[in-house]
């Protein structure tokens, strides 16, 4: 398969959307606001694919992933796994949509369905898909309003996404709009996303249970940390195994601080004329203590305390 062979199966891929669509907050709300969008964009996707050739199959090999990536790999991703299963099993349901690659005949780029492109793949299947001739501001679009609607893209990878999209000099206010989100909101995701080193990115993967407080957490211990420190936590022998999740547990684990050992004084021993010791002196930040010696001048203690109160009289005295 060198190009698009027509396929009879109706479509239900969303299109793109029509404005700007409210700021979800990234909750079950946020999902539900993607979801109620697909539905209700449904109808209008049917009609736009009946009329541009509806769904074709491409040969996965002469299609291309966006520039701009959205996915955090991870080798040890199950869902994936299950993913794939099905497809094999029931075949493709949705198809993905992408558009002509600028300044490349004969070749396609994927504005969504990633995953879908990889799972072709490793099943020697072609891909089905919507072709449709985006700008580079409408693939944008389209792949963050897909984004948008899934529930399992985790809050990094969205971080990542969005960084990627300004590294890919995409205006904020597209990325926003691609995202679903205000201002605010965005420049929160690109502050996590920019702590972040891709080296601890690509070992940690994209964590789907772990949201925004722990990133800053680890963000936080990483600007602290060395490089050595950090180099130590990426080649912990514990990673091994490890689910996405497990191996952010043990990387934060890595770069735990360890509290500062109290430096305590070192203690002035007083002697008398004849070199023998009758205190020992303690200072510390809270206060000074004096140790009489019992054994060298037994009953000095209890002078000395008695005398504490005319010796403050006299100190008071001095400072008048």
């Amino acid at each position: 398969m060198k190009g698009p062979t027509s396929s009879t199966e109706s479509t239900t891929s969303p299109s793109l959307p029509a404005g700007n669509p409210p700021s979800p907050r990234r909750t079950g709300a946020a999902r539900s606001f993607g979801a109620a969008w697909q539905a209700q964009e449904q109808a209008r996707a049917a009609a736009d694919a009946e009329r541009e050739g509806s769904v074709v199959e491409l040969d996965p090999d002469i299609c291309d992933p966006s520039a701009i990536a959205d996915r955090v790999p991870d080798t040890t991703d199950a869902a994936f796994d299950a993913f794939v299963e099905q497809i094999r099993e029931e075949g493709q349901r949705s198809p993905a949509l992408v558009r002509p690659k600028p300044g490349e005949p004969g070749r396609y780029e994927i504005a969504y369905g990633r995953r879908r492109h990889r799972a072709a793949r490793i099943l020697g299947r072609p891909l089905r898909a919507i072709v449709r001739p985006l700008s580079d501001t409408e693939l944008v679009i389209a792949q963050g309003s897909e984004n948008l609607a899934r529930a399992d893209l985790s809050y990094i990878e969205r971080a990542h996404f969005a960084r990627n999209m300004v590294q890919a000099g995409v205006t904020r206010e597209v990325i926003a709009k691609a995202m679903g989100m205000q201002a605010t909101h965005l420049s929160s995701l690109l502050t996590v996303a920019d702590a972040i080193p891709a080296p601890v990115l690509a070992i940690i993967g994209p964590a789907p249970r772990i949201g925004r407080p722990n990133w800053l957490t680890l963000a936080d211990r990483i600007k602290s940390a060395t490089p050595e420190q950090i180099d130590t936590a990426l080649a912990s022998p514990d990673l091994s195994g490890k689910t996405s999740d497990e191996r952010f547990a043990v990387v934060l684990a890595g770069l735990t601080v360890a509290p500062k050992a109290t430096k305590r004084p070192k203690a002035e021993t007083l002697k008398d004329a004849k070199g023998l010791k009758f205190a020992r002196v303690e200072r510390s930040t809270s206060g000074v203590r004096v140790t009489t010696d019992e054994k060298s001048e037994p009953g000095f203690g209890d002078y000395l305390a008695a005398r504490l109160p005319e010796i403050l009289a006299a100190y008071r005295a001095s400072k008048a």
